[in-house]
């Protein structure tokens, strides 16, 4: 998700509080004096004198009015987070500096600038500052930055084999987001290849729904996060981010509460997709369903060879979470 910073014109505590509220991430701050209020509110990162980011050192503000602007922001440290505003808001300078930086950020006045700053070049920028004192339009500009989803091309993987294992480690991941039906996490025992297992919606006679957790598997496979990025099932604590995705590939950022490690019986579930194989290993029970093409969740003790499910397949090549093109062969 795209971060979004406030810029209120006049710090009034109606717009700091809508910020606040609306998930921010940084305040922009001139005075002091207003950098003590706003912490007396919340633990919300500040912007400016006597705040958490030092004006100079962990960002700089360029407004750019022509091409030497625009060359000088291009020029900064990598670490440094280059806030830019242009006079006539044309996307130019933006487009010019995104295939330069990643920690890009652009100043906007309203909902539209906003949108256009986040697609930018398909990439966007990593955040918007929005520079007003309007309540609503702090709250209208959020909503803008949270449906701006990632989606990616999910495929129909036909499983060939559903294998009982012995009993092993795997992962509870708990959120602080409620899940809806038809949506999951992708995991996989490569990064190549992954299932779309559905998070724990459906009641059964035994269980209640837990629709804050999603049952991801044994400790050693891969899960997809934000940024084209994997993790390890046993990395995960309280506060990281994972995506979750429904069944026609669009993803959000969820937050770990909890991630639960249990020695389980386990199952190895592999499938293939137009000769690519994806495989998982999941905890054996009734409570653990994939996700059907239509979005309907299916129990992997159902599973049998033939069925179709939903998953993710790219090339495999990571190194520390990180995409790379390299040659790699896992079985």
């Amino acid at each position: 998700m795209k971060e979004l910073w406030v810029w209120p014109d006049v710090p009034d505590k109606n717009v700091v509080t809508a910020a606040i509220e609306a998930g921010a991430k940084v305040l922009v701050l001139s005075k002091p004096e207003d950098v003590k209020e706003v912490k007396k509110l919340s633990r919300i990162l500040v912007a400016g004198p006597e705040g958490d980011l030092k004006e100079g050192e962990d960002y700089v503000y360029v407004l750019i009015k022509g091409k030497e602007d625009e060359e000088r922001a291009a020029k900064f440290a990598p670490h440094v987070k280059v806030v830019v505003e242009t006079t006539d808001w044309t996307i130019i300078p933006l487009e010019n500096l995104i295939a330069q930086r990643e920690e890009l950020y652009a100043v906007v006045r309203n909902e539209e600038q906003a949108k256009t700053a986040i697609k930018i070049l398909e990439k966007g920028v990593k955040g918007v500052v929005l520079r007003t004192s309007d309540p609503d339009l702090v709250r209208k500009v959020a909503r803008v930055l949270e449906e701006e989803e990632e989606t990616i091309p999910l495929v129909k993987v036909r499983i060939t084999r559903v294998l009982p294992l012995g009993l092993g480690d795997r992962v509870c991941v708990d959120t602080t987001s409620l899940l809806k039906r038809g949506e999951g996490m992708l995991v996989g025992n490569s990064s190549g290849g992954m299932f779309l297992v559905h998070a724990e919606t459906e009641e059964n006679p035994y269980v209640a729904s837990r629709p804050f957790r999603v049952n991801a598997g044994a400790v050693h496979m891969y899960i997809r996060v934000p940024e084209n990025r994997t993790r390890y099932l046993c990395e995960l604590k309280a506060g990281d981010e994972v995506m979750v995705y429904d069944h026609t590939g669009k993803g959000r950022v969820v937050y770990v509460g909890r991630a639960k490690v249990e020695r389980r019986p386990m199952l190895l579930v592999e499938g293939k997709v137009n000769g690519k194989k994806v495989s998982a290993i999941l905890q054996n029970a009734e409570t653990i369903r994939l996700v059907k093409p239509d979005g309907n969740p299916v129990s992997v003790v159902e599973l049998k060879e033939g069925d179709e499910v939903l998953g993710y397949v790219e090339e495999a090549g990571r190194h520390f979470g990180m995409k790379v093109e390299e040659t790699i062969l896992e079985k």
